[in-house]
């Protein structure tokens, strides 16, 4: 369930990464090649990017296919950024919230996306929910895992966890208390990107020519540079520096 990508380098327009490709995050929404769970993802989508001199990034999010929305195609064509984070969504439950419940979710810098599923959804995660403060749990964006994982994800980079580190412990926290989630998470400041392999596909390319480091739930392409990534494993990246560790899980 659910394509995301996440890209930093160079300034490009948003269709070099989301739309030309072959086999784009566009294409992805009806005919991924590499998705383990769910077939179409037709349920919302979004786009996050960084305008020059600004770090709070702009969003274009909506409940519809991403096929189907003809202000995307030409937001997609005219806006150039040097970083970004999108995905197309197959929702776990039909309808549920909407736009609201399309990644990606932001907050300050940061831009934020789930693909997957917790198991036992909601009862698993009441242990992790109860630990949150109740300013945080009323101001969740959607009534989805998502938007509670970002929560967790949130608390820890506000309190100064770093991009890293701030997905592996919830993704850690969940897996314990619900096993068999999938937990692909994707997170941006603009000037790095982490992202998680926990249950479905990802991949990373570098273009050390371009400088630009790209992290997506699959290939956009047939290059040969694209290189996948382990499963239970993160992701952190900085340019076109990429490192990879094992993620532990911890025992309930």
């Amino acid at each position: 369930m659910c394509r995301h990508i996440a890209f930093v380098g160079p300034e490009v327009p948003l269709a070099r990464l989301l739309s030309e490709p072959e086999h784009s995050l566009v294409r992805q929404s009806w005919e991924p090649r590499r998705q383990r769970h769910g077939t179409v993802n037709a349920d919302g989508f979004g786009v996050g990017w960084y305008a020059e001199g600004d770090p709070v990034p702009a969003r274009y999010r909506r409940a519809g296919p991403i096929w189907g929305d003809l202000n995307f195609a030409d937001l997609a064509r005219t806006v150039r950024t040097r970083a970004g984070l999108a995905a197309v969504r197959d929702a776990t439950v039909f309808g549920a919230d909407g736009e609201a419940a399309a990644a990606p979710f932001a907050s300050g810098p940061w831009l934020f996306s789930h693909n997957g599923a917790v198991r036992d959804w909601p009862d698993a995660a009441a242990p992790l929910a109860a630990a949150l403060p109740p300013e945080v749990l009323l101001s969740l964006a959607a009534s989805t895992d998502s938007a509670l994982i970002w929560a967790l994800v949130l608390h820890r980079l506000q309190r100064g966890d770093d991009l890293g580190t701030a997905l592996a412990e919830p993704v850690r926290e969940f897996a314990a208390i619900s096993p068999d989630s999938r937990l692909n998470l994707l997170l941006t400041d603009g000037t790095g990107i982490a992202a998680t392999a926990w249950g479905d596909s990802l991949w990373y390319l570098t273009d050390t020519a371009a400088q630009r480091t790209v992290v997506a739930s699959e290939p956009y392409d047939d290059d040969p540079r694209w290189c996948e990534v382990p499963d239970r494993t993160l992701l952190t990246t900085h340019g076109t520096r990429v490192a990879l560790t094992p993620l532990k899980e911890t025992s309930p």
